[in-house]
C-alpha cells in the first residue's frame, strides 16, 4: 500500500502543488478583504456562519460541547461531501481550480468573528486559524489534485483511442492515483477535524 501512495503523490505532484497554491492565495485574498472591511467578503462571511450555525451537524454538537463527536461528523463531511466531489470535479481539471479558489477564499474571510473582529490578533488564535486551514488545506489538494491529474490522464487515453467509446477504458493508472491520493487524504482529514475541534475550547477558553 505504500508504494500506491509514493507513486499516486509523485504522480500528482505539481497538480497537488497547484491546488495547494490556490488554496493559499485565495485565502490570503480573502484574509485580505475582511481586514480592510469588504462589505461583500464580511457580508458573505456572516451568511456562511449563519448556516453553518443554524443546520451544520458539527457546528451543532460542537455548541452543546460533544467536541469529539463534532470532530467526526466534521471529519465524515469533509470527507464524503467536500472531498470526493471535489475530486470528480477535478476530472474536468479547470472547474476543480474555480472550486478550491472560491474554498480557499471562505477559508480567508473566516478569519474575523462575527463582531467582524481579526482573529489574528492574539497570538493563541492566530496559531489555531493558520493551523487548522493548512491541515485542511494539505489533504484536499491531495485528493483534489488526484483528481485533476486523473482526469488529464483519462483525457489523454481518449485521444489515444480517438475518442471512441467503444474503445474507452478507464486506465489502471488513474484507479491507482486516486486509491494512493485517498489512503494518504483520509488520516489528515482526520486530524485536521480532531485538532480544529478539540483545540477550540482551549482558544475559547
Amino acid at each position: 500500500m505504500l508504494d500506491i501512495v509514493v507513486t499516486a503523490v509523485a504522480r500528482c505532484k505539481f497538480q497537488m502543488v497547484s491546488i495547494f497554491l490556490t488554496y493559499l492565495l485565495s485565502s490570503g485574498v480573502g484574509i485580505l478583504m475582511v481586514h480592510s472591511g469588504s462589505p461583500i467578503a464580511l457580508g458573505e462571511r456572516d451568511r456562511i456562519v449563519a448556516t453553518a450555525t443554524a443546520s451544520e451537524p458539527a457546528t451543532l454538537s460542537a455548541r452543546s460541547g460533544r467536541y469529539l463527536t463534532a470532530a467526526l461528523q466534521d471529519f465524515a463531511a469533509n470527507l464524503i461531501r467536500a472531498a470526493v466531489p471535489q475530486t470528480l470535479l477535478g476530472l474536468g481539471v479547470f472547474p476543480a481550480y474555480v472550486s478550491v479558489a472560491y474554498q480557499g477564499w471562505v477559508g480567508g474571510i473566516v478569519s474575523v468573528d462575527r463582531d467582524h473582529r481579526s482573529r489574528l490578533i492574539r497570538p493563541g488564535t492566530a496559531v489555531y486559524y493558520f493551523t487548522v486551514l493548512l491541515l485542511q488545506f494539505v489533504p484536499f489538494s491531495l485528493a483534489i489534485g488526484a483528481g485533476v491529474r486523473s482526469g488529464l490522464d483519462l483525457y489523454s487515453h481518449n485521444v489515444n483511442s480517438g475518442w471512441n467509446l467503444r474503445e474507452y477504458r478507464v486506465p489502471y493508472t488513474v484507479l491507482k492515483t486516486l486509491l494512493g491520493a485517498y489512503v494518504l487524504a483520509t488520516p489528515l482529514f482526520l486530524l485536521a477535524s480532531l485538532v480544529e475541534y478539540l483545540w477550540r475550547p482551549q482558544i475559547a477558553a
